[in-house]
This record gives C-alpha cells, structure tokens and sequence, in this order.
C-alpha cells in the first residue's frame, strides 16, 4: 500500500470576498504524478502554495508525513543576485564531488546543455544577478532537481524552456521515483508525465484519473451526460478530443481512454479544420503573393542568425517554427513584419523580402503592449472595431468575442490596470484578431494562457482564413493549429520537418552527436602513448589529412543532400493532389534519407579517428 504523503483536508482560503478554495479534501500518495489544471485565477497556485505549507488555509488542515523531503519551484524565485550559479545550484560540493554525481551531471546536461553551462558568459562562475528570467529560471530548477525528495512541486515549470528542454524534462521526472504535483498549460508535458489530475474551478477541486487525453476525455463524457444532444454537439472539449483522437501519430500511441467511447462520442464532429476551404478564401483575400523571402540574410547585430534564405508563405499556410534559443526565430519574423509594414522598403541586411498587395498583418509578439490602465476590457477591444468577421460566416461584436476569450459580460468592465499578466496577453491576443488581419505571426502565444482559454484561441484558430505563422515552445498547440513544421538548427538555415516535432528532436540529437564527436580531445597525461588515451593506433600525418579531407567531402555532401530534401518537400507540396507523382517524389526521398544517414555514420567514424589521432 502507497504511504500517505500528505493530507489537504476541508481546506478553504479566501482573498477579499472571494473564495478561492472552499472546503477542499484531498491526498497525495507515493507513486502520484499529478497535474494541476485550472483558469487562471482559479486557484491553482494557492492549492499548492497551501498544500505545500508555503501559505496558512484559512480553514481546515494540511498534514505532512513526518520527516518529508520536499521540494518546490515556485513562480519567482529566491536566488541570491549576487551569488554565483555554482554557488546557487550545486553549494559547497567539491568538484569532484558533483562532477561523479550521474544525477548532477544529467541535471546540468539537460537543462544547460553541458557540464560548463555553454550559454553562460563565465560558466558555473557566472554571477546571478544580470542573468535574464529564464535563465534564473533553469537555475532554480536544477537546484531542485539534483537533490533527493519524497515529493516535488512545480509551478509552471516548462516557461522559458525550449522544446528540448520540455522534452529531458518530462523524460527526467518520468525516471524518478518521487511524487510529483505540478501546475501547467503545456497539455504535451501533462500527458507524458501525469497519471492523475485535478481540474480547480471555482474553489473545488475535481479529480480525474489519468493524463490529460484521459482527462479531456472523462469531462466530455462528464458534460455528455449533463448536457443536452444539441449543447454536447457545441461543446468545445470534445472537438478537442476529435482532434487528439484523429491527430497525431503521437497521440494515439498510448490510449490509455476508452477507445470505444471516445469514438461514439466524436463520430458526428467533423474534423477542427476544413483545409480546402480554408485556402479557397485565403487565396481569394489574399492573392498569389503572400511574402516571398529572396535569398535573405538576418542578422542580429554582427551576428548572422539566417544566411541565403529562399523561403515562401503562401496564401492559407499554416507554419509551426521552432528552434534552439538565439537561432533567430524571432528575429526572422520581425524581418517580415518591418518588411510589411514598409510595404517592402525595409529590407534584411541581405537579399529581399517581397510583399503581397493585399496582406494586413497583426504580430503578436513576446512583449505584452501597453494599455491605457483605466480602460474598460470592453472598451480597449471597441476601439479597435465594434465587430469582427472571423470567416466562414463566422461575424461576432466585440463583447461576444471577449466572452469567447474568458471575458464575462462582468469581467469586461474591469479596468485594463487591474487585469493579471496572462489576461492582458489574452486581451492583447483579441485586439489584434478584433482589426481582422489576413496573416497572423504570433510569438510565443501560449505564455500565461491557462488551457480553457488556449481551447478557445484554437476553436478561434480553426475557422481563420488566412497565412499564420505560429513560434511556439509549445508542442500541442504547435501540432493542433499548424500544418507544417519549419526549424532553426542553429546552423543559419531553415529546414521543413516532414515529421514535425519528432524529426526536429532526432535531428538536434544528431548535431548533439556530431559536436561531441568533434570536439578537441583533452590534452594527455605526460608519458602516455597514443594507443594508451585512446585505445586504438597513432594514425599517420597522411592518415589524418585525408581523414580530414574525407570529412569536408561529406560534409559538402551533406549540404548538398538537404538542398535535395527542401526542394522535394517543395514538390510534394506543389503536386499534393496527384497521388502517382506524390508517391515517385516519396521514393525519392526516402532515398536521400537513407544516402544521408549512411553519410551521417561514416561521418562520426571518420570524427573520431581524427579526433583520437
């Protein structure tokens, strides 16, 4: 029988008049991995705040078991500013003490890339003080991480991790053996790492078994139930269940729901996106040029973040982008956006970007924008327009569509200044989908939207007749909202992934791979052979220099291989409707596949022969 962790019981807690948790009862047991759902403002941070004794219920009782090792990551940390990271995460360990820590070393490799934190001006000896949030952020987290606990607490802890870093994460606290309690809007993490979760609404708590497919799953079913045929055939969750049913292969690789029941309760819900239509009424807002790149440079200061970029969005695409941080995601979609707003006569540093007519961009980017603070939400969104035509017919006033957005007809005259950090993105999310724009760029625009609100924004998504091009650390919604996926390797190019998130992990592995095999091996110790350090024969001078040469022929290869792969994926895109041409472009490229992967393999070979020599 699983020991009791801790005991949350009859727990109320009120803030002014309202009651954020009313009579609350519930356990955490060894083995649970929960996940902590909920709208913002819901209660989810007080739930574990008290849970975790970091604040008094008002009422009630919140029990530990006697001596627990607990952890917690909370949403703003307490790092001292003027210590070091080696002080803050590793404290006073000798180095080769943490250096034969297997934990320690995963931790620091997973959440810095390297035992010598890469990204840091001064490595472990970096001072706290001038690092930016998120990197304060991963520092607090490995603090936690490399340490031993019956139970861990995360607030939020997937901000400002990349795609990769979601990824060890949710490998990470899947080898664990502590208890997890973790709040989130990533709905990917949720299903890999949770077998339980709790929905807080408006001061309870309802328990759910299972992840988050089952979760969507179990409420749908739940308002199924409640609800008449008509209202069930409205209801937003069970498109979304459409969807996880239907998507990705990722999705249905683990179904833990019932499959039967999932099925008949979806089977009259057509799927989230008609893609013909929507390109129909793209093309005829839009024309046949949307943005056209030319050969582009970008550069970010003296630093060339994309070189001889020739890259197209069309009228109707959907693009994910996602990428290594500093790659230059942001900044190629600021390129676009200044070239738009100039009408073309602002250009990159090098090569051109080419502008349609017609297009009328909004740009949702990272920094939430000011508003008069004594505003009315109401009245912010009115002065952008009275209604707004959302396509297919679809018309809304601008307080219908607040509501859509979690706005109650009450909650639409509360000043603007009184609004928290994910409901002014939220209304800055609004405003811009109010002017009825034909291209959206959003950056990053899952940051501070709690999951009901993020259903919405996709409910919104599915219908819009126009280009979008989508960054996101997000792997769900990336999945959910676009049709096709671009990455920034870091390498200054921008390669479509066929296979989506899944390819862009494998191929920043492979890099990961090739980048160790070629880095500089360690100076020997004096009186040691070359057969002693490394195993194998001293190579020549000759051996060495046509190794060397070997590896600059594939490497030339190589590029020339992926230039092969673009323009294939370019044709199959070109020829979708002709299945025979299709299926030869396929071959095709299924062959390149295997012709790089073989290169790939002699690659490494011939990387570490040279770097043993």
């Amino acid at each position: 029988m699983a020991v009791n962790l801790v005991n949350v019981e009859n727990v109320s807690k009120v803030y002014g008049t309202r009651a954020v948790l009313d009579g609350v009862s519930l356990g955490v047991s060894e083995g649970d991995r929960i996940g902590v759902v909920g709208r913002n403002g819901d209660g989810k941070t007080t739930l574990i705040r008290v849970l975790s004794k970091l604040e008094e219920a008002d009422t009630g009782r919140v029990t530990h078991m006697g001596g627990l090792r607990l952890g917690v990551l909370t949403q703003h940390d307490s790092l001292d500013p003027e210590a070091t990271v080696r002080h803050e995460v590793l404290g006073d360990r000798a180095d080769h003490e943490w250096a034969g820590d297997a934990r320690i070393r995963d931790v620091l490799t997973g959440l810095f890339g390297g035992l010598d934190l890469p990204g840091f001006p001064q490595g472990l000896d970096t001072v706290v003080g001038p690092l930016s949030g998120g990197e304060r952020r991963r520092i607090a987290l490995a603090k936690l991480l490399i340490e031993e606990q019956d139970l861990i607490v995360l607030d939020e802890p997937t901000n400002h991790l990349d795609v990769e870093g979601i990824a060890w994460l949710a490998w990470h606290l899947n080898a664990r053996r502590s208890a997890l309690v973790c709040v989130t809007h990533d709905r990917w993490f949720l299903d890999q790492v949770c077998t339980r979760m709790w929905d807080v609404q408006r001061g309870t708590v309802h328990e759910y078994e299972g992840g988050y497919s089952d979760y969507v799953f179990a409420r749908a079913e739940r308002e199924r139930i409640a609800a008449s045929e008509e209202a069930k055939r409205q209801n937003l969750i069970r498109k979304e269940l459409a969807w996880l049913r239907r998507g990705a292969p990722a999705r249905t690789s683990k179904p833990r729901f019932r499959v039967e029941a999932a099925n008949e309760l979806i089977k009259d819900v057509p799927p989230p996106r008609d893609s013909s239509e929507l390109m129909r009424f793209a093309s005829s807002r839009l024309g046949k040029t949307v943005i056209d790149l030319e050969d582009v440079t970008v550069q970010a200061g003296p630093k060339v973040l994309l070189k001889h970029l020739t890259w197209q969005l069309g009228p109707g695409d959907r693009v994910g982008v996602v990428g290594v941080n500093g790659a230059g995601k942001t900044s190629l979609l600021r390129a676009m956006a200044e070239a738009v707003r100039t009408q073309g006569e602002e250009q990159p540093a090098g090569g051109r970007i080419v502008v349609g007519k017609t297009v009328k961009l909004a740009y949702l980017s990272q920094e939430v924008a000011e508003l008069d603070p004594d505003w009315r939400v109401l009245e912010s969104v009115q002065r952008v327009r009275e209604r707004v035509d959302l396509g297919k017919g679809r018309e809304m006033t601008a307080g219908q569509l607040c509501e859509k957005f979690g706005f109650t007809k009450e909650k639409q005259w509360t000043p603007v200044g009184e609004l928290s950090g994910g409901e002014r993105r939220r209304l800055q999310l609004l405003r811009l989908l109010m002017d009825e724009p034909n291209v959206l760029f959003l950056d990053e625009p899952t940051n501070d939207l709690d999951i009901e609100t993020l259903t919405q924004l996709e409910d919104l998504l599915d219908g819009w007749p126009g280009s979008m091009v989508v960054i996101s650390h997000d792997r769900f919604f990336i999945e959910r909202t676009t049709d096709t996926v671009y990455a920034l390797l870091g390498d200054g190019t921008l390669r479509m992934l066929p296979r989506g998130i899944d390819e862009y992990l494998e191929r920043r592995q492979r890099m990961e791979q090739r980048a160790a095999a070629a880095a500089p091996a360690p100076a020997p110790s004096a009186g040691k052979t070359g057969t002693e350090k490394t195993g194998k024969p001293e190579r020549s001078a000759a051996e060495l220099r046509s190794a060397k040469k070997e590896l600059q022929r594939i490497e030339r290869q190589l590029d020339r291989i992926s230039e092969k792969e673009s323009a294939l994926h370019a044709q199959i895109a070109e020829h979708a409707t002709d299945f025979a041409k299709v299926a030869e472009l396929d071959a095709e490229l299924r062959a390149l596949t295997g012709e790089r992967e073989e290169l790939e393999m002699r690659w490494l070979e011939l990387a570490e022969d040279v770097q043993g020599g």
